[in-house]
This record gives structure tokens, sequence and C-alpha cells, in this order.
């Protein structure tokens, strides 16, 4: 995830982008850059790390110019450096672009062939040599504008870009395909960005593009088309957001931001490392070679609270399809248990931030006893990333909550992708098998949209239970990490005594606290384990509790036998357990706000626990 700026009109743009550029930083940080025009030439200015590092070359150069676009990188394709930042540049080209150009390789071999040089390691600079393609092919007889009309053509992925071009000074050219892009209004003069933040102590009026717009920004106006040049007639939006809700985008938490931004971050995570019409998920993302798959005969994964939810749930999908035996294990343990491990055993360390101290330190255990070392993390750069062997980068964007939401969703989603590609290396999975697994994921983003849907039915919940001083949360098989999921979010920010257990140790001992003041939420989608469900929700509901059944749509025996129903669409057993999270997040939310708790920052907890 990148930040984008822009600004054309009558005052000086340098001083406005790089302040847009600082608000925008947490969407990326590893490099940033400025393109400005100067004396008729674009100058482009940009450098591997933080704003800072690119504020020190700026700042002593005295700039002005009324036109000029900024980015903050988030590193998808090719590493943090210099020659990688944005802006990237094709003659008189420049652009700056947010997304993933899914089929780069292709385009960057044949531009190559037509004598296009590349200079970076980015997907990018594919877009800015094919728009220059373009206006030579037509011998400069098309407009900016036709000439990335007629790039975006042959351009698959999500993506959002603005460009500008040396020899039509007068306008910025911005494109908005499935990744945020917003326009603001103000008197002789328009700003553009990622979010709204990035502008908003200049302008309050503003227009959201939709997917597949384009809009051509002069000092006069802006206009606003479709792919195919057919003008659209935008609403104006009046923003009222103080600064602190301009950051949530609107939204009264962040954690209710990050459980919406889900979807995208489920999509953001599996664009461009699958190979639907092979069956295949690429095994460069995770820097294994098929030869040292096969080799594997132990996978230990290892994280603590969410990430450690999220590893058993891998444990039960990584077992199933590649037949490697896994154990997951909390990370504050693990280390003190003197593991066996051998240079064939995997170790996986599961981090949002990649500095939590207990993760980390049992990761150096692991290299130490000579195991191969994976992690996935969210951020670049971060300790964990840079100390194990091979990394996997979750792309769920920055997560303020402290109750990690769309991190625990993108982590099980890392998960089964490398199910995937373990169960394919070894010869467990066919290529029909592994055909369907991925087309089951390509449905997934959609299908967690229509999960939060749900909100407003799960908030009529809430408003019944939000006064309970004790929940009980069960799961049969690969649900029970998930009940365990849903009741540490409840107890986290509503502080509310939650437990989750296996559905079939209720009758071990759990059974004893259910009476009329427990509810008891019950994980019971559709599948090979749903008769069980059924009969967890009998027993349950025989000693009086009041049954919350989180199921799949048409499963009538569950709605019958429990109080309150929630239906998720159906998916296969693994991803089940992201479409059933999505509700159980948007529950605990709702009571904890009902309740008065403050939500982002629940006592005690932090978001990093950065020592033992």
């Amino acid at each position: 995830m990148c930040g984008i700026i822009g600004y054309i009109g009558n005052k000086n743009a340098i001083p406005f982008v790089m302040d847009g550029l600082k608000r925008l930083e947490y969407r990326g940080y590893d490099s940033a850059g400025i393109a400005y025009f100067s004396e008729g030439a674009i100058e482009v200015k940009r450098c591997k790390g933080k704003i800072h590092a690119l504020e020190n070359i700026v700042g002593n150069l005295n700039l002005s110019s009324n036109i000029a676009i900024g980015h903050t990188r988030w590193a998808t394709h090719g590493r943090p450096s210099d020659e990688n930042a944005h802006p990237h540049r094709s003659d008189g080209i420049v652009i700056v672009h947010n997304g993933i150009i899914e089929n780069y390789i292709e385009l960057k071999h044949r531009l190559q062939g037509e004598g296009f040089m590349f200079a970076s390691e980015t997907d990018t600079e594919v877009l800015c040599h094919l728009i220059n393609s373009k206006l030579k092919s037509q011998n400069s007889k098309l407009s900016l504008e036709d000439a990335v009309r007629a790039a975006i053509k042959e351009v698959s992925g999500a993506y959002a870009f603005a460009v500008i071009y040396e020899k039509e000074p007068d306008k910025v050219v911005a494109v908005r395909k499935e990744s945020p892009l917003v326009i603001g209004l103000g008197d002789g003069e328009y700003f553009l960005a990622s979010d709204v933040p990035a502008f908003l102590s200049r302008s309050k009026e503003v227009i959201f593009l939709d997917n597949n717009e384009m809009a051509v920004i002069r000092r006069d106006g802006v206009i606003v088309t479709d792919f195919d040049g057919a003008p659209i007639n935008k609403n104006v939006v009046t923003i009222s957001w103080s600064p602190s809700m301009a950051e949530k985008g609107g939204y009264r938490h962040f954690m209710l931001k990050e459980i919406y931004e889900q979807p995208r971050a489920i999509a953001d995570t599996i664009r461009g490392r699958v190979l639907p019409e092979k069956g295949e998920v690429t095994l460069e993302e995770f820097g294994l070679a098929a030869d040292d798959i096969k080799k594997i005969d132990k996978i230990f994964i290892v994280a603590c609270g969410t990430s450690y939810h999220a590893g058993i749930v891998g444990k039960y999908i990584i077992e199933e399809t590649s037949r490697i035996p896994v154990e997951a294990d909390i990370a504050s343990e693990f280390r003190y248990r003197n593991p066996i491990m051998t240079g064939n055993t995997l170790f996986i360390a599961i981090t949002q931030s990649g500095e939590t101290a207990d993760t980390l330190a049992a990761l150096r255990e692991a290299k130490r006893l000579g195991a191969k070392t994976l992690s996935i993390c969210n951020v670049i750069g971060s300790t964990a990333s840079r100390e194990s062997d091979f990394v996997f980068y979750t792309h769920s964007g920055p997560e303020i909550g402290v109750a990690s939401t769309k991190a625990f969703t993108t982590q099980i989603v890392a998960l089964y992708l490398l199910a995937i590609a373990l169960g394919k290396a070894r010869g467990i999975l066919s290529d029909e098998a592994s055909s369907s697994l991925i087309e089951e994921l390509l449905h997934l983003p959609v299908k967690a949209e229509q999960a939060l849907e749900l909100d407003g039915e799960i908030n009529a919940i809430a408003k019944e239970l939000f006064k309970a001083k004790n929940f009980l949360f069960l799961g049969r098989g690969i649900q029970y990490p998930i009940a365990l999921e849903g009741a540490l979010k409840l107890k986290e920010i509503s502080y509310i005594h939650a437990e989750g257990y296996p559905a079939g140790e209720m009758k071990h001992g759990p059974i004893a606290l259910i009476d009329e003041e427990v509810p008891v939420l019950i994980l019971a989608p559709s599948g090979k384990l749903y008769e069980k469900a059924l009969s967890n929700m009998e027993e349950a509901k025989s000693r009086g509790g009041d049954i919350i059944a989180v199921t799949s749509k048409d499963n009538a025996p569950a709605k019958n036998l429990s109080k309150y129903s929630i239906a998720i669409n159906k998916s296969n057993d693994y991803l089940n357990t992201v479409l059933l999270t999505i509700p159980l997040q948007l529950l605990a939310y709702h009571i904890a706000v009902l309740r008065g708790c403050d939500v982002d920052q629940p006592r005690n907890l932090a978001k990093s626990v950065t020592v033992e």
C-alpha cells in the first residue's frame, strides 16, 4: 500500500506535496519521492527511507512549482532502494502509482523488445513505458489522456496512479481501478491524494473517483470520464471530519475501519501471487525452492496472541494439503521447551509488526538449532523480516487498532497460499485440487464484503448481550481456533470474561458453566463437522444457554436451535475460518462500544509487545 499526492494550481506545490507525504506516511515508509516542473522540464527527487530523508534533499533546494506529484512507498515489487522509489519516468512521462500490475512481466518483455530500458525492479515502470509507447506509436498525435486510456486497456491488476507529461504541462491525469484516489477542489487549485487527510487542511470539497474512472485535472477544472472517454458527472462531497476522524476515514474507530478494510487487504495479499490457470502459487513469494520443500519433514508455526490463532488454522490446512506434520506453538513457551529441530525443519514465525519480542526470541532459537526460517509479516524491513531466511509479506496495510483484525485474516490467507504451494510441490495436491482451492480463494474478498453487510443485525444482537458477564465460544476442528479468536477479541476490547473451547470438549467441563446468564456462541458452518456442531447446540440449549449460531446460509437446523443466528456465505472448510471471523470481530466491537470501552486502546494492551 502506497500513498499518492498531487497538486496543480496557482501556489507553490512543493510544500503542499511534502506535507501531504507526511500525512500519508502510514501508507508506506520505505522510500519517497516528488516530481515537479522546472523551466519546462520535469525534475524528479527520490530516495530510500522515510519522508524526512526526502526533506533533507528537497529542503535545501528552495524549489517552486505550480504542479507536482509525490509518492511514499510500501514495497511490493522490488526491494526498498533509490532506484525503486517513485516517481518513475520514461522520457517526458512521469508517474506515481499505488497497487499491483499483475501482467507486468509480460508487458515488460514486450516493451524491452521495443527498445525501452528499465532502471528499476518495479511493476510501476511498465506503466510509464507503456504510456510512452502509445505516444510514440502515434507520432505524438495522441493527448496524454488518450495515451493513458490506450495503455490501461492492456493492463491487468488493481491500481491508482497520477501522471504528468513535459509536453503538456497544464494537466495531471489520474486513474483509479480498485485502489483509492480522491480529488480536492480549491480556489484555482486542485489536489489529488490516496486519502482525504493528505489535503484536508486545504480543501473539504472532494470528488471520490470510483473504479474504472479517469480524471484530467487542470487549473480551470476537473473532467472525469470512464476508461473509454465517456464523461461522468460526479457529486462533490463536503467533508466534515475532524483531523482525527479523517485519519479514520470517517469511521468511529480505527478498529471498525480495519474490519471494513479486510476485503481489500485479502485481495492485496492474494494479488500477483497465484496462477489460477496453472493451479499454482508462486513459490518465489515465499523464497522456497521446490527441492527444499520436498526435504521438509516437520513444520513449527510459532506466534503470540491473535497470530497464534492464525497459526493453529494454518496447522490444519498445511497438514491436510501437504501431509507434513505441523506443531503450532505459543512463542513465549517455545524456546523454553528444548524443541527438536534439524536442517529439514521449517520454522514459521507469524507477527504483524515483525517486532514481537517473544516471537523474535523463538525465531533466533530456531536459527540456532539449524532450522530454515520463514516469517509471515506485515511490516517491511522489520526485525523478523530481516532475520528470517525467507519472508512473506501480508499486504494488509498499517493496523492501528490494538485488537488485530485484518492482520489475522490476511495471515490465514498467507498460510492458505503456503499450504497450496507445499502440497503442489510435494505432489500431494493435483492440478485440479489446487486449482479448485485457488478459485475459492479468489472469491473470498467478495464473500468478505458480504459478511460485512451483516453489521446491522450483529449490532442488534450486541444490544441484547452486552451486559453479559461471561461468554462461551465453541468450534469444531479448524473452527476451534476461530472460537479462541472470537473469545480473545471480546476479552480484549469489552473486558467480558470469555472462553474459547473445542466444542467436543464441552461435556468435559465447560458445560458446567452454562446457564441462562451465559451466552454460548457456536460456530456451525456447512462442512464435514456441521452435524457435530448441531449436537453441541442441542446440549447447550438443554442447559438453558442463549445460543448464538454463526452458520452458513440455508442451514435451517442451526437457525432453529439458536436464539440468535448469523448466516455467512459458504466457502471451503479452510476459508470459512475467515468468513466466520468477521462476524465475531463485529460482535466484539459493538459490545465494547455499548459498554463504553476504549475500543482502539484497550487497557493494559499495546499494539506490538516488544518486551518479553
